[in-house]
């Protein structure tokens, strides 16, 4: 999970795209209330419903003149107050809905972890084989497009597997948090790589690390995982941000 949210969140943070991680996650949180209503596994109703979220984004942000940060806005708000509305006619917040929002790492189920592997490993080998491409829609899209990358087909690809990382990620640090894997690594690499490769590989470093040193502090002072493994990654960004300062 900390690779996929990392290596995701390089180009998201770059494109100015970042917050696509609240926004789906505030959709999820609206999926796995319908999820719960109906008696579902709420990943399996999560995953389509928050894909065709993200799509729906995107299409706002290249065809209606609704740009990044205002479509995610608009989804993100619509998503939240679903969520809530089912949840008060379903007799309000009951624990399963509650552990989604922040998080519960001991209700993960083995075959959530090893999906959670599968898709972590599918956003690594995406990004080696459509590195270049990525790298050129993320700087200059319109370059890109004139250099014949196929800009929508990529932006396509980034923004399903961005919605399959933030559901797989609800469960772990919960619908509040997961944006937070995708930002905090991410900008707290950039304050001291200039390589873009490099940048990307410690990234993945620092989300691997706060998620390892979170579950060892949460469970060792007994707090919430996801709120310590984002506390962890603030440190880590403020000793980056100092290391870059005393660097420049």
């Amino acid at each position: 999970m900390a690779l996929g949210c990392s290596f995701m969140g390089v180009f998201l943070v770059l494109r100015r795209f970042s917050l696509i991680g609240d926004g789906l996650a505030h959709v999820s949180f609206a999926t796995v209330a319908i999820a719960l209503l109906l008696h579902a596994q709420p990943i399996a109703v999560s995953i389509p419903l928050v894909a065709l979220a993200s799509l729906i984004i995107l299409e706002l942000n290249e065809k209606a003149g609704v740009y990044g940060d205002a479509a995610i806005g608009l989804v993100s708000s619509f998503g939240i107050a679903l969520g809530v509305i089912i949840a008060s006619t379903a007799g309000g917040f009951n624990a399963d809905l509650f552990s989604y929002l922040f998080g519960n790492i001991l209700s993960v189920s083995g075959f959530e972890v090893w999906m959670t592997a599968v898709i972590s490993l599918l956003v690594v080998l995406v990004t080696a084989l459509f590195y270049h491409d990525l790298f050129a829609i993320t700087f200059d899209e319109d370059y890109a497009q004139v250099s014949g990358v196929k800009v929508k087909a990529v932006n396509r690809i980034l923004i399903l597997l961005t919605s399959l990382i933030v559901v797989l990620g609800i469960k772990i640090i919960g619908t509040m948090l997961v944006s937070s894997l995708i930002i905090l690594p991410s900008i707290s690499a950039l304050q001291i790589m200039r390589s873009f490769r490099a940048t990307i590989a410690l990234a993945g470093i620092f989300a691997v690390i706060s998620v390892i040193i979170g579950i060892f502090a949460s469970y060792v002072f007994n707090y919430p995982s996801g709120a310590t493994i984002v506390m962890v990654n603030f440190v880590l960004f403020v000793g980056s941000f100092l290391s870059g300062r005393v660097k420049g």
